[in-house]
């Protein structure tokens, strides 16, 4: 496979089925924040984690790859003519969105009650976490405007929107196996 194509030297790119947008495109934004969220995703899971968070980590990281693949593909180019689907991979589904709210369920038991917002930080893997948080809503707000033009699967959205929860509650998780205090937000008084 050849990295480099020229084709995209005018500011132009090819989404999947062949149609060329300018690389500014809502839908092109949509999944390039996908793109830098699975980067921060496995940034995290190359910290010193636990394997089974690692484990869950890798299978977000997949099922970014096939939401990018879903926002990639314009609504004209998912099926054929026939009828037949053109994506030949799994979408995200209720089952990957069911997965993210396991894994919050689970961190949740073993967490303590959270009775105030939580500053970011504490510890280098905790913020990766929360700024793989804020990439993650980014990538919900661009998919949310897209949606309003082009209307996208609405799995996309809802895992979005789940993942976010799933990083934020990771973070508390990480911030308790690493013995760092969460820091509570507590308004000062003026």
């Amino acid at each position: 496979m050849k990295i480099y194509t020229k084709t995209g030297d005018q500011g132009t790119t090819a989404l999947f089925g062949g149609t060329r947008v300018p690389k500014h495109h809502l839908r092109i934004e949509s999944y390039g924040t996908v793109d830098e969220l699975n980067s921060y995703i496995g940034l995290i899971k190359d910290q010193a984690i636990d394997e089974q968070t690692k484990k869950a980590l890798l299978k977000v990281q997949h099922d970014l790859f096939t939401l990018g693949a879903m926002l990639a593909t314009p609504p004209e180019k998912e099926t054929l003519k026939s009828g037949k689907e053109r994506l030949n991979i799994p979408k995200v589904s209720s089952e990957s969105i069911q997965f993210l709210e396991d894994e919050i369920d689970f961190m949740n038991t073993k967490l303590p009650q959270m009775t105030h917002f939580i500053l970011p930080g504490g510890h280098t893997t905790v913020s990766f976490c929360h700024i793989a948080r804020c990439v993650c809503r980014r990538a919900e707000r661009l998919s949310v405007s897209l949606n309003e033009g082009e209307t996208i699967n609405e799995d996309i959205l809802k895992y979005l929107n789940r993942l976010s929860d799933y990083l934020f509650v990771l973070a508390r998780k990480l911030s308790q196996d690493l013995s760092v205090q969460e820091v509570k937000w507590i308004p000062e008084k003026i």
